[in-house]
């Protein structure tokens, strides 16, 4: 049976090729994008993210990819975002003032608390919030491998928190759309695991 592909957004910036690895370790047909419409064509999207969420939000639109990420969301199609391709899900971010997310969560991506590191460059344990796709078949309190100095705000979308000067989000699902501040494609067998139940998702689309 041919595998869906499942099209990890090039925009200049990210963890782009560990992605793709690791997606192509799970069974998925990963590829790499650059053209709107090639996300017209993929059964689902991956939007990876690393840096600052304006750099990151200004190389999408600048592209021309943000207007295919869109139509990819809107068209129903399985939709990941990591990291700061996660945070770009929301409206804003006070990293970047000015400069508009894709909304399709409400709310405004904060910095972490006072009293911690920023970034957050370590392993840290995931509590579950509530069950879901995304983090199904992973161990109780999983390891996961954070990489950021901000998250996004509380919300109905959040599935998943680690415990970081007080609860961080660390992981969101709403009808296909997911989000991980965490790196699963940095975070060994559970990572994959994560990785492996998205592509589960592409499957049934």
């Amino acid at each position: 049976m041919p595998r869906p592909p499942v099209a990890v957004v090039d925009y200049g910036i990210g963890n782009l090729r560990s992605a793709e690895r690791a997606l192509l370790a799970v069974g998925a047909d990963a590829r790499l994008v650059t053209r709107p419409e090639e996300l017209r064509r993929a059964a689902a999207v991956v939007l990876p993210g690393v840096g600052a969420f304006g750099r990151c939000a200004e190389a999408l639109a600048s592209t021309g990819l943000a207007d295919g990420v869109r139509d990819a969301i809107e068209r129903g199609r399985p939709f990941l975002g990591i990291c700061v391709g996660f945070q770009l899900l929301y409206e804003a971010s006070e990293e970047s003032p000015g400069e508009a997310g894709l909304g399709r969560f409400p709310g405004t991506v904060r910095r972490l608390p006072e009293g911690v590191k920023r970034p957050q460059m370590q392993w840290n344990r995931l509590r579950i919030l509530r069950p879901g796709r995304l983090l199904a078949g992973l161990p109780e309190d999983p390891w996961l491998y954070f990489v950021h100095s901000f998250a996004p705000p509380p919300g109905p979308e959040v599935v998943a928190v680690c415990e970081y000067g007080g609860p961080v989000t660390a992981a969101a699902e709403d009808d296909g759309v997911l989000g991980t501040q965490f790196h699963p494609e940095k975070s060994g067998p559970v990572g994959l695991q994560v990785l492996r139940n998205f592509v589960a998702l592409v499957g049934e689309a």
